[in-house]
Order: structure tokens, then sequence, then C-alpha cells
């Protein structure tokens, strides 16, 4: 009986083990909730990057405009689309496209059937991310949206 070889893994140690990939940069992370804010700027850190917290659309703008004219660039901004009483990020992106149209902008919503989430180039968006954020889909996110930055 001849069986042929496979390449991979097949069951025991390493089979089905999620490989997390690690980057430098700085990303901004724009959400209301201030412990989610924090957990994913924990999660960034741990990635290699540096996470800078906004509360809104206006304040994640103010922040990337001082990061521009201050010389340190970030690199990537993640944007929750619904920002109750605040800017969200369909609006907040526009903006920041305007200040930098190379602005790489991952959007992010608890809501999947919102339009954006489907159709998140046509907004400005290069990515999406679902929440609630896990670390595996957060590292392979940003791998995407900034391939240089990947150590």
């Amino acid at each position: 009986l001849y069986l042929p070889a496979a390449e991979g893994v097949a069951g025991g140690e390493g089979a089905g083990e999620e490989i997390l990939i690690r980057g430098k940069g700085r990303v901004m992370v724009m959400d209301d909730e201030e412990i989610v804010r924090r957990a994913v700027c924990d999660m960034l850190y741990y990635l290699g990057f540096e996470g800078i917290e906004a509360r809104d659309g206006r304040e994640a703008i103010d922040l990337y405009r001082e990061s521009l004219q201050a010389g340190r660039r970030i690199d990537a901004v993640i944007m929750d689309l619904t920002i109750p009483g605040g800017m969200g990020g369909k609006d907040a992106v526009r903006q920041l496209l305007e200040i930098d149209p190379g602005l790489r902008a991952i959007v992010s919503s608890g809501y999947s059937d919102d339009p954006v989430i489907h159709d998140y180039r046509s907004a400005g968006f290069c990515d999406t991310v679902a929440k609630p954020y896990q670390l595996i889909e957060l590292s392979r996110t940003l791998s995407r949206v900034l391939p240089e930055s990947v150590c």
C-alpha cells in the first residue's frame, strides 16, 4: 500500500496553532469606550506597536494632525464606525484622508450588517476588523494594512 506524504502537520503538537504576526509602528485606536481603547492598545503593545487612544473622530483628527506636524507619523488608525454623541469613523475617515491621502484606516464595528463594513474601501478604509477584538485577527489585519511593518 502506497500513501503519499502530505505537507504540513496532521495532528499532534502545533496542529491548528495560530501564528501571531508582530510588527512595529504607531497605531491610533478610536473608540468611545475607554476599556476597549485600553484593551486594544494592550494588544497592540503585545504585537510590537505603540497604541494611541482617541475617544471620537474629532479627537482622532486633532491627534493625527498634531502627530504629522510633530514629525511622528501615525501608521494606521483603527476606527469605530459608530460613536454615540460624537463623530464616528465614517465621517472622520473622510477628513483624515483630506489631511493625509496615504492614510491607512481600518474600520471596526460590533454590527456586521452596516453597509460600510461590507464596502469599506468605498468609504475610504483599507480593511476591517470585527468586535470583539481578537488578538490573532488584529495581528492579521495589521499585517495586511502595514506589510512593511512586519518584523
